[in-house]
């Protein structure tokens, strides 16, 4: 047995407890007694899980669990990632992640691919139009403003107003038709040349009003008249300049960089208009396609001089965005109460309303589509720029898929659909959480990033912090953390958790001070390393140089040759189990392998402590027996 201690769960659940956020942490609350109070929280129930399991006949060692934040299993794990490391598996990166802000953290793509986590939602839509300069010079402009006083406008569509301030560039596809089709605009009744591809005018004019009268039109009327007035490829379109939808932040960068049409590869005609809102801070395609094309993003300088986006890590908008200032981008993010207020108005909304006053909207409209969601606060996750370090899976592509059909799996269609699926379309594994309680990334790095050192044992970094004592490179005040923190090893003090480690300084190979990245690596890096962690390092053979030195009892456990689990961990312990053994041993983690259905409510969904349509298997065992609940659980499996 084992128990898996970290994590966003139990944190979540002693902010709950404690009546504090994330943001307290540090100022109304400690790092240490917060997390202390986390390993308090995650065995408190100890005994009375094991009741349960005996109860159930659930068949597993309860005398010697492994209890991941302990230190051996915490060392593995960094001896695990040294060796990725050392493989060039290991790498920081600065890309757009799906994060959390109501759990205040990155997540990866298996947690933001478990079940449920897309939701159907109805949002506030906008076809926000972008003003085109016209005393720029390009070929198309003659076409496009035949008049000096015409208002022609690009019109680009985005479920997400709230990254409308962030916009400094549109996308086309180079071989997409466009149109200029002149008009009205609905909200204003003020003519206007619109641009947008030639497949969708459907979606957005009305057949009754091509041709019609625009002498007869009269605000309010329901048709609208529209005719063509040009057409053109894409292609044209590249490095026209348009106006700043949202001047809430510039620069004579930006000014000179930004706020110009590029061509997009992911532009399509499905939907919208043809032309892409970019957001380089708030999406992946956006900020790959800003960075060939040297867009620049929309950043603001927060209160250290770093620059950082148009919404904080909280979901709210910055200071800078004078009119949002401090709102939510997210509906969600306010509280029931707070939304339940008859005045309340979404921040989506409220930015509708200001285009449609500023003759910037061409279209508002609710619409029904899937988001994705936090797997544990079921908040909706942004799209936001991190640093952050990655597993280089997609580098073991082709072996992790190999290995998978080795594998027994029941039913079958799990491993080579759903799993087999999962790994076809890899990406890389998003290491770094922005958390508290968890195993802290063991790699530390000067301030220039030229030196770096990943630590694989508690016996590496103890020699680090010999070596740093008789350095000159620190501070009297530097040694003397360094000397405390020595002291502790061979004694039960000795904690490699946060805050602890972050105090150590360690010295280069160069001379220069070296800090350890903040970051704890993802709870799932835990649960799939356990075939080695249960068993921690021998250190013997760490000494002699073995590749795998671990103790004996790990060789005859691994591969293991039956493991269970709900179907739903094909993106999370399945995954990691796979993902880990591949690369550390290029060999699977498991033989055979049962996915078995899910525990459903009356109404045939996913019963979840978390959603409140659980049953409580404590009290039904005390009323019913453990018999007959196993029984139910068969019976209601999915």
């Amino acid at each position: 047995g084992g128990w898996d201690t970290h994590g966003l769960p139990i944190e979540l659940a002693v902010e709950k407890t404690l009546g504090i956020t994330k943001e307290d942490i540090g100022a109304k609350i400690s790092v240490e007694e917060y997390n202390e109070a986390c390993r308090k929280e995650v065995m408190k129930y100890t005994d009375v899980w094991n009741d349960l399991t005996e109860k159930m006949g659930y068949w597993v060692d309860l005398e010697n669990p492994y209890i991941t934040y302990q230190n051996e299993y915490i060392e593995t794990l960094w001896f695990l990632l040294k060796d990725l490391y050392k493989k060039g598996l290991l790498y920081k990166g600065y890309t757009i992640q799906p994060y959390s802000p109501a759990a205040g953290t990155g997540l990866s793509s298996h947690e933001l691919n478990q079940p449920g986590t897309y939701k159907d939602v109805k949002d506030t839509t906008i076809v926000a139009q972008f003003r085109i300069d016209k005393d720029q010079v390009h070929p198309l402009l003659q076409t496009l403003v035949e008049d000096p006083d015409e208002d022609v406008t690009f019109i680009a569509w985005t479920t997400t107003p709230w990254t409308l301030p962030g916009n400094s560039a549109l996308a086309v596809g180079r071989n997409i038709d466009y149109v200029k089709i002149k008009t009205f605009n609905q909200y204003t009744g003020e003519p206007v040349s619109v641009v947008l591809a030639k497949n969708l005018i459907g979606k957005h004019f009305k057949a009754e009003g091509e041709n019609a009268s625009f002498q007869d039109y009269t605000f309010g009327d329901k048709i609208i008249p529209w005719e063509k007035a040009a057409e053109f490829k894409g292609e044209e379109l590249v490095g026209l300049r348009y106006h700043q939808l949202l001047p809430y932040i510039t620069s004579e960068e930006l000014l000179e960089k930004a706020f110009r049409v590029i061509p997009g590869d992911f532009v399509t005609t499905e939907d919208g208009t043809g032309i892409v809102h970019i957001a380089p801070t708030y999406g992946g395609d956006d900020f790959r396609v800003a960075k060939e094309n040297d867009v620049p993003a929309i950043l603001v300088k927060d209160e250290n001089g770093k620059e950082v986006p148009t919404v904080d890590r909280t979901g709210r908008f910055v200071k800078e965005v004078t009119d949002f200032a401090g709102r939510f981008v997210k509906e969600e993010y306010y509280s029931t109460e707070e939304r339940a207020d008859k005045d309340f108005r979404p921040t989506d909304v409220l930015i509708a309303i200001k285009l449609k006053e500023d003759n910037k909207a061409f279209d508002v409209k609710k619409y029904e589509h899937t988001y994705p969601h936090c797997w544990r606060t079921d908040k909706p996750v942004l799209y936001y720029p991190l640093d952050s370090w990655f597993i280089r899976t997609t580098a073991v592509k082709d072996k992790l898929v190999s290995l998978n059909q080795t594998i027994n799996w029941k039913p079958e269609s799990t491993g080579s659909g759903r799993f087999g699926n999962w790994l076809e379309n890899l990406v890389d594994w998003n290491l770094s959480r922005s958390r508290y309680w968890g195993t802290p990334l063991p790699i530390w790095r000067t301030e220039d990033e030229n030196e770096e050192v990943c630590i694989g044992s508690m016996q590496e970094l103890k020699s680090y912090l010999e070596a740093s004592l008789t350095s000159d490179v620190l501070s009297e005040e530097e040694k003397a953390v360094n000397k405390t923190y020595l002291d502790k090893f061979g004694t039960e003090s000795l904690d490699l958790h946060r805050p602890y480690v972050d105090h150590i300084v360690l010295v280069s190979d160069a001379g220069q001070k070296m800090f350890r990245e903040t970051d704890l690596i993802d709870v799932w890096f835990d649960s799939g390393a356990m075939p080695y962690a249960q068993w921690g390092l021998d250190y013997e053979k760490l000494a002699n140089g073995d590749s795998l030195p671990f103790k004996d009892e790990y060789q005859s456990a691994f591969p293991a040759d039956f493991i269970a689990e709900g179907v739903d961990q094909t993106r999370g312990w399945f995954f990691t189990l796979h993902a880990i053994s591949t690369m550390v041993r290029g060999s699977v983690a498991f033989k055979n392998v049962v996915s078995n259905g899910l525990v459903l409510d009356k109404n045939g969904n996913k019963m979840s402590k978390r959603l409140g349509n659980a049953v409580d298997p404590f009290s039904t065992i005390e009323k019913y027996s453990a018999d007959a609940t196993r029984r139910y659980m068969i019976d209601r499996k999915s």
